[in-house]
């Protein structure tokens, strides 16, 4: 294959990537109209559409999606290791994202960027907090975080955290008129605030014990959220119960302000891990980020 042929293939995973062909032009840095001809030269000599155009969108076909998902890890493993080359006469350098959950980079990340980027300043990381599985290769993040065992098989996996202390919560004025409950069952008279989770659009279900074993368990109420700031503000309120972090609620417990129950039937949920391609090419600065994450308890 000829380097022309290359380049062209290369414009055209940038296109797909933004589904955009004005976005693509700037990302590339030249004009509309050769990045359209590109891409229509690219799709008469491989005698296939590779993307749907209309007046207000851009999105692969079947064959663009096929030739995108064997292309864009190749290019993205390319541009890493050409950037790696400039980290052998500098310091460790460049913007590493990652998909998290909110819990996690509230209480592991955020801490952590204190010690790692006050002697790199050339780093910068980037954070979208997203209760969906993200695909980290197709949706161009270098890492992601989750809890144990949610990670696809193929990625590596670096335990980032301890387990985590779950805690079932009310407030006082909801306790009022609501008996608190003493066993995983007496659960279905009570209201819970509940998180939803965009990958499944379920809500998330909460890990008790019964009988020796976890189960996991959906209790209905009147309020859903996506993040875990407005789930612990309703609980405050006195909505209904909540499942939460302990970590999130001990000072409203410690002050009265919410009351713990079914503890002894809450397990801890298993740690948070990083994760992250087999393939990808580990810059410098991505492995200081790695081992600066790395949980040492």
């Amino acid at each position: 294959m000829r380097r022309d042929e290359i380049a062209d293939l290369a414009a055209f995973v940038v296109v797909a990537e933004e589904r955009s062909f004005t976005k693509a032009a700037a990302r590339l840095g030249m004009a509309q109209s050769a990045l359209s001809q590109i891409v229509r030269r690219t799709e008469e000599r491989l005698g296939v559409r590779l993307l749907s155009r209309t007046t207000r969108s851009v999105a692969p076909t079947e064959a663009g999606e096929r030739l995108m998902a064997t292309l864009a890890p190749m290019l993205h493993d390319l541009d890493a290791a050409v950037a790696s080359l400039g980290e052998l006469r500098a310091r460790p350098s460049g913007t590493i994202r990652i998909t998290t959950v909110e819990h996690a980079a509230k209480t592991i990340i955020v801490p952590t960027m204190r010690r790692l980027l006050p002697d790199n300043p050339n780093i910068t990381v980037e954070l979208t907090v997203d209760y969906g599985l993200s695909d980290v290769v197709a949706d161009r993040f270098d890492a992601g975080v989750r809890l144990g065992g949610e990670m696809a098989k193929d990625m590596i996996a670096v335990r980032i955290g301890p387990d985590i202390p779950m805690a079932i919560i009310g407030a006082p004025d909801y306790f009022r008129t609501h008996a608190a409950p003493n066993s995983p069952g007496q659960l279905i008279d009570h209201r819970a605030i509940n998180l939803r989770l965009p990958t499944s659009g379920t809500l998330n279900r909460w890990r008790l014990m019964r009988g020796g074993r976890e189960t996991r368990v959906r209790v209905d109420g009147p309020l859903v959220f996506n993040t875990i700031d407005l789930i612990l503000d309703a609980a405050l309120d006195g909505h209904g119960l909540a499942y939460l972090p302990l970590d999130q609620v001990q000072r409203h417990l410690d002050d009265g302000r919410l009351v713990r129950v079914l503890d002894k039937f809450t397990p801890d949920l298993p740690g948070y891990h990083l994760y992250y391609p087999h393939r990808r090419h580990a810059s410098s600065a991505f492995t200081l980020l790695v081992e600066t994450l790395r949980f040492r308890g």
